[in-house]
């Protein structure tokens, strides 16, 4: 498929995605949670927990009281001890949250982004700032909690693809119906792809992409392809696309 016809695709898709409707109980994603709140730090943590089956992720946000947030850390633990996701205990989910209300009490999320962002207009060196920042405020360890957050790579050239975080961001950035829109200070056109297995190999099929590894270097290539569509807001595309091979629209 060339180029033309790939972006007249994504457009029409990006029309009949942008939607009221097009998230729900019925078609299931971790923005249905985030949207009803419109508050980064609860977004973040939907963002974060945002791996696995769509329905499943939903449900257990949904069994998430955030109120929490604004309690002592003594409440979290009693509220959240029966809470568990995947790869993550508990112990995890109640150390997430602890983070977050730390955080909360101290910074505003985009004004950590920004502060890495704004030198090179990097979206990464936001997103090292913040990982090193949230490591700082709440220094617990664990494999669950390490997956669920991230670590700073060493080798930010090699990196993965961070796709919770660039998902989040877009939530942040961009505004739309499948979007939040809540940050004014990061440009819509610095952002990166939120690239997950399933629309990696979609990308390949539709070569978007020629790079064989599922890493950030994948991401950037596929960004820049995006680019060449719309310079002002490449990143418009994800939900289109992820659509089209989560409904099998278009095969892998």
């Amino acid at each position: 498929m060339k180029d033309i016809a790939i972006k007249e695709l994504l457009e029409a898709e990006l029309l009949k995605r942008d939607a009221k409707d097009e998230i729900s109980y019925e078609k299931p994603d971790p923005f249905l949670i985030a949207s009803r709140y419109k508050d980064e730090y609860i977004a973040l943590i939907c963002a974060l927990f945002a791996y696995g089956n769509a329905k499943a992720i939903v449900k257990f946000l949904d069994s998430l009281d955030f109120s929490l947030l604004d309690k002592s850390e003594d409440e979290i633990k009693e509220g959240l001890k029966n809470h568990y996701y995947r790869f993550q205990t508990s112990d995890d989910v109640i150390a997430i949250f602890i983070a977050m209300k730390k955080l909360k009490k101290l910074f505003k999320i985009e004004e950590i982004f920004y502060e890495g962002y704004k030198k090179e207009k990097n979206i990464l060196d936001g997103l090292w700032l913040f990982i090193e920042k949230l490591q700082a405020i709440h220094p617990y360890s664990s494999d669950g909690y390490k997956f669920l957050t991230g670590s700073l790579p060493k080798n930010p050239k090699n990196a993965g693809t961070y796709k919770r975080y660039m998902m989040y961001l877009r939530w942040m950035v961009r505004k739309s119906h499948t979007d939040l829109g809540l940050w004014s200070k990061i440009d819509k056109k610095d952002l990166l792809m939120p690239l997950d297995t399933h629309t990696f190999h979609l990308s390949l099929k539709l070569c978007l992409i020629k790079r064989k590894s599922y890493d950030m270097k994948a991401v950037v290539e596929l960004t820049n392809k995006f680019r060449e569509f719309d310079s002002s807001d490449p990143i418009k595309y994800d939900f289109a696309l992820y659509r089209l091979g989560q409904e099998k629209i278009i095969e892998k």
